[in-house]
């Protein structure tokens, strides 16, 4: 299409595909801006759109065959079958539910930092340690390091685990040292540990959502502000999760678990 080359074509291509969508009766979510769903009697039908690369699942198995049907009608699409691979992101799927991880995106991170024969860290961050601004000498590529640090935040989707972590190390993303990068070199030596680790979703028979959060009291030692950390599940399924630190000083524990609690809500 002639559109493509121009400043506008995303735009232009993503408005096209936008009212084609709609014309099925898809919905586009309020939450999330690539996202479009449909609910029926039938069943619920979700679309998933990145560029040119699209996901669609649901319950509502016909619909899902007729919403393929209408977007070829419009647009030149080729059917992959079931998901295996989307934005680095691996899914593996059985009768007994699916697994999703990162481990050809995390291994390409180990052997581009040459890390790939490093020795495992049984945890991402070194417990008796703390960061703290010029700490050891200034990276004379300071680049390499933010590059490092947002690889590692889009690890985040997968791994949970390493939350907190990151959230550490980002917060010396203007003036990184030595003591920094080590930092993100212990994460990298801890995903090295078990690099297929994931989230496993599987049918528990029930739809109950729980949350968890908590919160430490000034537990950082620049500023003294806390850190509050949350995870949420569905029919026992880990679906959210966040650890950042709070924009404020908090008075007192209580008032830091209640901000926490807060930001899970």
């Amino acid at each position: 299409m002639s559109l493509y080359g121009l400043k506008q074509s995303p735009r232009a291509w993503f408005g096209k595909f936008n009212t084609v969508v709609q014309q099925f009766s898809m919905v586009h979510s309020e939450a999330d801006h690539f996202v479009f769903y449909r609910h029926s009697a039938q069943g619920c039908i979700y679309l998933i759109v990145y560029v040119d690369d699209i996901v669609i699942t649901g319950s509502d198995h016909q619909g899902i065959i007729q919403l393929k049907q209408h977007l070829s009608n419009q647009f030149q699409t080729k059917d992959l079958g079931k998901l295996r691979y989307f934005l680095g992101i691996e899914v593996a799927q059985s009768k007994d539910g699916l697994l999703i991880s990162q481990r050809k995106y995390a291994m390409d991170i180990l052997q581009e930092t040459g890390l790939l024969n490093a020795k495992p860290a049984d945890t991402p961050t070194d417990p008796s340690g703390k960061l703290l601004p010029n700490q050891g000498e200034p990276l004379s590529d300071p680049g390499r390091y933010m590059r490092l640090v947002g690889k590692l935040n889009y690890l985040t989707v997968t791994g949970p685990d390493i939350s907190f972590a990151v959230s550490m190390v980002s917060q010396f993303l203007k003036s990184p040292c030595q003591e920094h990068m080590d930092a993100v070199v212990r994460i990298l030596r801890h995903i090295k540990r078990a690099l297929g680790k994931g989230l496993v979703y599987e049918d528990k028979r029930h739809t109950h959502i729980v949350g968890y959060s908590d919160a430490d009291w000034a537990g950082s030692p620049i500023d003294r502000r806390s850190t509050s950390g949350y995870c949420l599940l569905v029919g026992g399924n880990l679906i959210s999760w966040k650890s950042k630190k709070q924009n404020v000083v908090a008075r007192s524990s209580a008032e830091a678990e209640y901000r926490a609690m807060t930001m899970a809500t």
